[in-house]
């Protein structure tokens, strides 16, 4: 187990991991010295024509001036970190601290690779947060684990504000075309960072109360469909008006109508269907970007209204066929996205929706609401959507790719982005 102590070894910086430190200001230093050394058998005045070729140099070169810079202010960083490391005593086995590797700056502050010594783990590294944080002068300090080896963890210093109260605007605005087999861009995460979701082969569950961001990160996820030509979009909207603006790129729209609703779950059976036997004739096992057929992405909005409204008959039958579409549709290309305020069992079975691989929690009143929407245990782990502040809106949880809920803030696309969106991508459509 690592000691947050300090042994003989580690109680004194280590010469040659501090010099290592200046690495890059000694090498620049080095070959400045070695300019002028060369300049010498070309007379007195030689050192100094090297002097002024090189401040030439770099007078005409801003983009090598701001290099530079870059490379000496991340320098920099890293020897601070590795100082409040040592000077914490966040030491292993042997006594060392973990080596700063590398630095980049992000929105929220900046960024560090860092190789853990024998005796440690990214969690032993998180337990001295609190205190590496006091000791940069920074707001907060969070760790993760590296993705592909757990010798390394990513250490996040936080300066600013990570989750601001105003509106992130989405990158979608700047695109002419999507292709949603590529992740989506929604928002932006605590650390300032892009957060991404992959639609192909799965489905997508989002719950939240009223007015906490629900339509907002659905938006952007509609807007990309409706900007892949190759993608078939169907809309399912309890309330008209949230995905109206859509229609003119939907293959189906269905308003408030649980029997056209119930039809069109049908065809899309079918199709489904129709898809398998295809894939069965070319031996292939799902669809992929090189098959004819393309992703269809389903939209369900208010879906409590589908499942617990109208004739009891034509609501079961509704509930087994969108079962049967989110549970077989994965190898089809069949993709389902629904929203509902609360998903709870006696709103949406929990035979459908268990089925959903990602959820989206939007701020919840309660840590019980939280965890029916992402799964039960999260709240108890600190991720609950019922810590999300109520005034910050779009503000949620994602648990997708990773297996870790992600909080993060869904950009904003307002009534007048979305008019632009929808028309762009009939347009696309049109001419595809």
């Amino acid at each position: 187990m690592a000691s947050s102590k300090s042994s003989g070894l580690s109680s004194q910086p280590r010469v040659t991991s501090v010099a290592w430190g200046w690495r890059l200001e000694a090498a620049l230093a080095l070959g400045c010295f070695a300019l002028l050394k060369l300049s010498i058998p070309f007379g007195s005045g030689g050192p100094v024509l090297a002097s002024g070729l090189l401040v030439i140099a770099l007078a005409s070169a801003p983009q090598l001036r701001a290099q530079i810079s870059k490379w000496l202010a991340s320098a920099r960083s890293r020897r601070v970190l590795a100082a409040a490391l040592r000077n914490c005593q966040i030491v292993g086995l042997r006594g060392t601290p973990p080596s700063v590797m590398s630095s980049e700056e992000i929105p929220a502050g900046q960024r560090f690779l860092v190789r853990l010594t024998i005796g440690m783990h990214a969690g032993t590294l998180e337990q001295h947060a609190p205190e590496l944080a006091a000791a940069l002068g920074a707001r907060e300090v969070r760790v993760s684990q590296h993705a592909k080896n757990a010798s390394f963890a990513h250490l996040y210093v936080i300066r600013a504000e990570t989750l601001p109260r105003q509106v992130l605007s989405s990158p979608l605005m700047a695109k002419g075309q999507t292709s949603i087999w590529q992740p989506i861009d929604i928002g932006r995460d605590e650390n300032g960072l892009p957060v991404t979701i992959s639609l192909p082969e799965h489905n997508l569950l989002i719950g939240g109360e009223p007015g906490a961001g629900k339509s907002v990160a659905m938006a952007n996820i509609v807007a990309a469909v409706a900007l892949d030509p190759t993608a078939t979009l169907t809309l399912l909207d309890g309330k008209t008006v949230e995905l109206a603006q859509w229609e003119d790129c939907a293959d189906r729209f269905v308003g408030p109508d649980q029997q056209e609703a119930l039809d069109v779950l049908h065809n899309l059976q079918l199709v489904m269907d129709l898809r398998y036997e295809v894939l069965r004739s070319t031996r292939k096992r799902k669809i992929d970007p090189t098959s004819d057929q393309g992703l269809h992405v389903v939209v369900i909005d208010e879906l409590a209204f589908y499942l617990r409204g109208g004739d009891k008959k034509v609501r079961d039958e509704f509930a087994d066929n969108l079962r049967d579409l989110v549970s077989r549709g994965r190898a089809a290309g069949m993709i389902v996205i629904a929203a509902t305020q609360k998903p709870s069992h006696d709103i949406v079975p929990t035979w459908i929706r268990d089925l959903f691989s990602y959820r989206l929690a939007m701020r919840c009143t309660s840590p019980e609401a939280s965890d029916t929407i992402l799964g039960q245990g999260w709240a108890s782990q600190g991720f609950s959507s019922s810590s999300i502040d109520p005034a910050n809106r779009g503000v949620g949880y994602l648990l997708a790719e990773g297996g870790l809920p992600i909080k993060f803030k869904a950009a904003y696309l307002s009534d007048d982005d979305i008019e632009e969106l929808a028309v762009r991508a009939a347009g696309v459509r049109s001419h595809w």
